[in-house]
């Protein structure tokens, strides 16, 4: 039914279109009665995907109205329509008549690239970059060196459109060349590396950076380039990649600096902060936790890097503060830690021997055979006098995993001058 339809408007285009007797317009000036009624077949043509039609229309519309932007979309339709041997006839008709129009001549350059005459392609392809200097007749001369595997020339057409416009398409495209097919990989990178830092990190070009330094097994040029990325895209998985590679490299340090400044995680930084016993901002940002989230967790971890920072362990106003904590802490989430902790307080500061003694027997009955959990207990037993006793779960804690940490060791030595007593 479209195509009756396409048909009749076609036949009824044409003897309009016969009917009109031409005349001389100036440029942006409708050339003849009916000419936009023309145009809407045309359009609707492409619309409808009859590129063979619309291609006819065009060209009617140019040989009316002698407006090149006709001939130009005939021309583009006709390509569409895969009727390359009719682009290089109408073509060269043209040229026949008319000057030399670079726009034309890329028309036929594409029509001989598709059947693959390659060598006339390149010679014409060639004349044309080297007359109008555009990037997108070097791109197009490119392509066919390409399809020639004469890569070497291909590159140099492509860094001639680039250093025209500094397109990331382009650069790409070069890049991967020189990398995949030229094996000239620092190269590749070193382009997009300048490109990256002096232009832009765009998604395109620090992706195909990624992909190489990923092929590579670069650690640094990921973290590099992911970094860069990152300045303009602070999305999760950018932050999981960024943790990832640290993380890897036991780069801790730079990895604590990029969490600072990213709050992107505060949990993992909360760890690093521990783990590399940095107390004071661990006790600042535990508070921080607790307070947007109510975690009685970060309420035991605040406590416990308050008295680990504290200069003077025996203040007793800190001891308050940091017991009230932990009380608070053990009767929502009675964890081991806490309850060792709390416990080994009470014991060494003898706040409450025996209730600090009652929580470490709580601990043990959960964990039995931890060395430090045991060595509180010794502890306690020393703290009342009971040194044999302690001794004896001293003999045990050194054999274990731990038993041989500093404070265990002069715990040892402060037992065992007791039982020489």
């Amino acid at each position: 039914m479209h195509k009756i339809f396409l048909l009749f408007a076609i036949f009824f285009t044409f003897n309009a279109c016969s009917l009109i007797q031409e005349k001389h317009v100036k440029a942006n000036e409708i050339a003849f009665e009916g000419e936009d009624m023309c145009i809407l077949f045309a359009l609707r043509a492409e619309q409808m995907q009859e590129y063979n039609s619309a291609a006819v229309l065009f060209q009617e519309l140019y040989e009316r109205s002698l407006k090149k932007e006709y001939l130009y979309r005939s021309l583009e339709n006709d390509l569409i329509a895969k009727n390359s041997e009719r682009v290089i006839q109408r073509v060269d008709t043209f040229l026949l008549t008319s000057s030399y129009d670079p726009k034309v001549v890329r028309f036929k350059v594409i029509a001989l690239f598709e059947l693959n005459r390659l060598d006339e392609a390149r010679d014409l392809g060639v004349l044309l970059a080297s007359i109008t200097k555009e990037p997108n007749d070097y791109l197009l001369t490119s392509e066919i060196y390409i399809k020639r595997q004469e890569f070497d020339i291909a590159v140099k057409y492509l860094e001639s459109a680039y250093a025209k416009e500094h397109s990331p398409e382009i650069l790409d495209k070069m890049s991967i060349i020189l990398y995949v097919n030229l094996g000239r990989k620092k190269e590749a990178i070193a382009h997009l590396e300048t490109h990256s830092r002096i232009i832009s990190c765009s998604q395109q070009i620090c992706s195909r950076l990624i992909a190489f330094y990923s092929n590579d097994n670069n650690l640094d040029g990921l973290l590099s380039t992911y970094l860069r990325l990152y300045e303009r895209d602070k999305s999760d998985a950018l932050t999981k990649k960024i943790v990832q590679i640290y993380v890897y490299k036991r780069d801790y340090t730079h990895l604590i600096s990029f969490l600072e400044k990213s709050h992107s995680d505060d949990v993992l930084l909360l760890q690093l902060y521990s783990s590399s016993k940095k107390y004071n901002k661990a006790y600042l940002l535990a508070n921080k936790l607790y307070e947007s989230s109510s975690d009685v967790n970060y309420l035991g971890q605040s406590a416990i890097f308050e008295y680990e920072v504290a200069k003077n362990k025996d203040d007793m106003q800190l001891l308050n503060r940091v017991t009230s904590k932990l009380y608070k802490v053990i009767e929502n989430r009675a964890e081991p830690i806490y309850l060792n902790y709390l416990g080994y307080l009470l014991i060494d500061h003898e706040i409450d021997i025996q209730k600090g003694m009652a929580f470490i027997d709580q601990v043990l009955v959960l964990k039995p055979d931890s060395a430090f959990y045991l060595d509180s207990q010794a502890w306690g037993y020393y703290k009342l006098g009971k040194c044999k006793r302690a001794k004896s779960i001293m003999e045990r804690v050194i054999t274990l995993e731990g038993g041989n940490e500093k404070e265990v060791l002069d715990h040892l030595e402060a037992i065992n001058k007791c039982t020489k007593k």
